[in-house]
């Protein structure tokens, strides 16, 4: 199976700035696979890239197509939700479903107007009357309703309550995600993500750091939960990461053989936030 995106010494600099430091991945169809990253790693200019809305130096085929020169093409196989949905204030919402009914050739209007249903959206309301919660759910209707193969989401949560957080989730996964389809997500909100996502890819400094399945994320790294008396022995087998709880250690490491960390204590998969932190140690320093 042909890779869906595939990126190869992806370069990008802005001016002396280097934002994109020659990476190199690939995203395979029918995945979720989160871009996680500190603040200016290089995920929004990797999203760009993608999308065709930067130049860049390297090799990069987004549904087999070239960004830089066939973006027109492409964009009717993708749809995309921004970190802040800009409309005008004066559009209504039923205005704005018919715009993207006459520019999309893949717009699904019955889907759309099923998704509305959902919702308190009127025909008749305008976008200066609606919540950022609400203008969300505009856009998600509007994007679920695009019969495309890629679909990219910035920062898409970004603002919004718990339950608008969950609800946009839920019905990624209910009514839009199946095997032809795949999703390309970037959030600061990586525990809301993790129960979503089949791939992981870790991005600092322009570089990527990790890029695995969750399934191998579970073979390769372990907690470990220490009593005192047993933490030099868990420091001498060079833990990636040590943190307290309660007065007891949890250590944080990677291809260790679990046989070997059964003798130290409670062994349990990783949170991808304690990964992500544990891997992006001194980024701020």
């Amino acid at each position: 199976m042909s890779a869906l995106i595939e990126a190869r010494s992806l370069r990008k600099r802005y001016r002396n700035t280097t934002a994109l430091d020659g990476i190199s991945f690939k995203v395979e169809p029918g995945r979720i696979v989160g871009l996680i990253g500190p603040n200016g790693a290089g995920k929004t200019t990797a999203l760009k890239a993608i999308l065709g809305l930067t130049d860049f130096a390297g090799d990069l085929s987004v549904l087999g197509l070239d960004p830089r020169t066939q973006r027109d093409r492409l964009m009717q196989q993708v749809s995309f939700i921004a970190d802040v949905a800009v409309l005008p204030r004066w559009l209504r919402v039923g205005d704005a479903v018919d715009f993207v009914g006459g520019v999309h050739p893949r717009f699904n209007r019955a889907r759309c107007e099923q998704f509305l249903a959902r919702t308190k959206l009127q025909s008749r309301m305008k976008v200066r009357e609606l919540s950022k919660g609400m203008i969300v759910q505009l856009h998600l209707a509007l994007v679920m309703a695009i019969d495309a193969r890629l679909l990219v989401l910035d920062e898409p949560t970004l603002g919004l309550d718990i339950l608008y957080r969950k609800q946009f989730y839920q019905s990624l996964l209910e009514d839009y995600f199946d095997a032809e389809k795949t999703i390309l997500v970037t959030t600061h909100q990586v525990e809301e993500v993790e129960h979503i996502l089949t791939d992981l890819m870790f991005i600092r400094d322009g570089r990527i750091v990790l890029d695995a399945s969750m399934d191998a994320i579970g073979e390769r790294y372990a907690e470990v939960l220490v009593n005192a008396d047993r933490a030099e022995a868990a420091r001498a087998l060079k833990p990636l990461d040590e943190r307290q709880v309660f007065g007891k250690s949890i250590f944080l490491f990677d291809g260790v053989d679990h046989a070997q960390l059964e003798a130290l204590g409670e062994i349990r998969r990783p949170a991808i936030v304690d990964l992500f932190v544990a891997t992006m140690k001194g980024t701020y320093a």
